[in-house]
């Protein structure tokens, strides 16, 4: 008999996930949580008709639902302190700060810029990349013919174990029916015999 559902809601961010589940562990699959929501207080079960319904309608569905409106929700925000300028900073103005002079030598000659980069090694782990990938298939494909070639084997052998083995049943049965057949013939001869 399935297990009555229920209905749990968790807060995501300014909305409310509502889902209808058997079990806690249902509700916490369905939101996608891999904590304990309901230990850490932040989950519940939800048992007002009004809510209930929806969820109730659509199992296993997460139904967002935002709590309150834009503005409601912007005047529950704390409010922020500003810090107040002090007098010299605004007597101050903001200019920029000058560009540091390029780096120079100690003759004052600026420095040369630095030689660009080398590719070298980036080519040569791309090669060794594109070999080991080239090399891996092979491999990959020499695996798939020996296997192809045992698949083979295995049906050639399976066929001739049943060849022989039905040859081998048959003998035992004739054997069978010639035993049977002749240890008839000793206990009828035995009981003339006796007779």
């Amino acid at each position: 008999m399935p297990r009555a559902l229920k209905v749990f809601r968790t807060p995501i961010g300014f909305h409310d996930a509502y889902v209808a589940a058997p079990t806690k562990k249902a509700a916490l699959a369905a939101w996608g949580s891999t904590h304990d929501l309901f230990a850490r207080g932040v989950a519940e079960i939800v048992t007002d008709p009004a809510l209930t319904e929806e969820p109730l309608a659509q199992p296993g569905v997460v139904l967002k639902r935002s709590r309150g409106t834009t503005a409601e929700q912007i005047a529950a925000l704390p409010a922020v302190e500003r810090p107040a300028a002090s007098a010299d900073a605004a007597a101050e103005p903001e200019t920029a700060k000058p560009r540091r002079p390029a780096p120079t030598k100690a003759n004052g000659k600026p420095r040369p810029a630095p030689p660009r980069p080398s590719p070298d090694a980036l080519e040569a782990a791309e090669a060794a990349v594109a070999d080991a990938e080239r090399r891996h298939a092979e491999e990959n494909r020499a695996l798939d013919r020996e296997q192809a070639a045992l698949d083979r084997k295995r049906r050639d052998q399976t066929r001739e174990q049943a060849a022989v083995l039905k040859t081998l049943l048959d003998s035992a049965y004739r054997a069978k029916e010639s035993y049977a057949a002749a240890l008839k013939r000793w206990r009828a001869a035995r009981t003339t015999g006796e007779e």
